[in-house]
């Protein structure tokens, strides 16, 4: 227990704050289901009873080494009318009920409420004023063990193909529906709302908008920089979606196990508009999983860190309040009596205003203390 206790003044203390960066790589393979012992049974993708969302893990879910990576769900902020639906099918309003309580539930944690009570749509511009309204959307909500305290901004890409036709050009390379969307630009321009901020998603070849712009593309969907969630909506699949309807009376909107479906002359594949209103939540977040090529993004950890100097002058602990620092009244680190007292120090208690210990630093080496010597000790508490 210390015996002498020295104050910190005001200047000896200082708080800082860093922004730590991880590249964090998503493969396609892993949310299309890389594990599989028989086709079609997918080990890191977990379903759930309630089917309002399936969650991705980067092994099988059951083993102790898995991680959750995202979960992904589809939700509608309005009853499909008719002039969206196949008039030909009978489950043209499959789980309607759960999806517009996925999307109101979304909007209303990410963007709150209007001044009249309503809860605010998600708008393709992100202004929040009624214009360029998302009403069908997927959501892409990623673990927090990606994502820390947040996306950094501006860095967040994703390949997805906006077809379910996946075809070579014939120079080894993937056709022109696969697409890299981003948050082009949010670096220097990105909007708030009641969960911190949020950019907007682009193309690689779209200009992006901004506060003050009057000519820019209309964004694909909105990615909560915060909350780590990722908004994108159902018209950026403007092909096949799912698998073909089938004109023999077979099924005509159920998603394929692949998640992609190739169109011919008698079985047309029906697109995203019929896949969203007479699927499943749970076969249209599989068909949207196989639709990914790579995800990939800079996570941020906000390490703030209080930085104590602690000074010791030329008079101050020369002497050590250890017992065994005296035999028979004598110092005996001392050979003579003219040497000058003599001390090494091992480590630092910081103490509360009371007297009680806080905390304790160590030094990576015992440091010699003597009255010709004076040291400033340099203590960092990471919070």
């Amino acid at each position: 227990m210390a015996k002498t206790y020295k104050p910190l003044l005001g200047d000896d203390i200082v708080t800082t704050r860093t922004l730590l960066h991880e590249a964090i790589p998503i493969t396609g393979t892993i949310s299309s289901g890389t594990y599989q012992e028989t086709p079609g049974t997918e080990l890191n993708i977990k379903t759930f009873s309630h089917g309002m969302f399936e969650s991705v893990y980067d092994y099988p879910y059951l083993s102790s080494s898995a991680n959750h990576i995202f979960d992904v769900a589809f939700g509608i902020s309005s009853n499909f009318s008719s002039s969206v639906t196949d008039p030909t099918a009978a489950d043209y309003n499959v789980q309607q009920a759960k999806k517009l309580n996925i999307y109101n539930q979304m909007a209303q944690v990410l963007f709150g409420y209007d001044v009249d009570g309503n809860i605010r749509k998600f708008e393709s511009d992100g202004l929040v004023d009624g214009q360029g309204v998302m009403n069908q959307c997927f959501f892409m909500n990623f673990s927090r063990l990606l994502t820390k305290d947040e996306v950094k901004k501006g860095s967040f890409r994703m390949g997805l193909f906006t077809s379910g036709t996946i075809e070579s050009d014939g120079d080894g390379r993937l056709a022109a529906s696969l697409n890299t969307f981003g948050d082009y630009g949010a670096a220097a321009e990105y909007r708030t709302c009641p969960v911190g901020d949020y950019g907007l998603i682009y193309t690689s070849s779209a200009t992006p908008c901004s506060a003050s712009s009057t000519t820019c593309n209309s964004s694909y969907g909105l990615i909560f920089y915060q909350a780590g969630i990722l908004v994108l909506t159902s018209s950026l699949f403007l092909q096949e979606f799912g698998a073909p309807y089938q004109s023999d009376g077979g099924p005509k909107h159920e998603i394929s196990a692949n998640g992609a479906g190739i169109a011919t002359d008698d079985q047309p594949n029906r697109g995203i508009n019929f896949a969203q209103t007479g699927s499943t939540i749970e076969e249209l977040a599989a068909g949207f999983r196989h639709q990914i090529y790579d995800i990939d993004f800079n996570n941020t950890i906000e390490l703030n860190s209080a930085i104590y100097f602690c000074r010791v002058n030329h008079n101050e602990f020369n002497y050590s309040s250890n017992p065994t620092y005296v035999d028979g009244s004598k110092i005996v680190v001392k050979n003579n009596v003219s040497d000058l007292p003599l001390t090494y120090i091992t480590s630092i208690g910081l103490y509360s205003p009371d007297n009680e210990l806080l905390a304790v630093a160590k030094l990576s080496e015992p440091i010699r203390k003597d009255p010709n010597t004076e040291l400033t000790l340099r203590v960092r508490l990471d919070y």
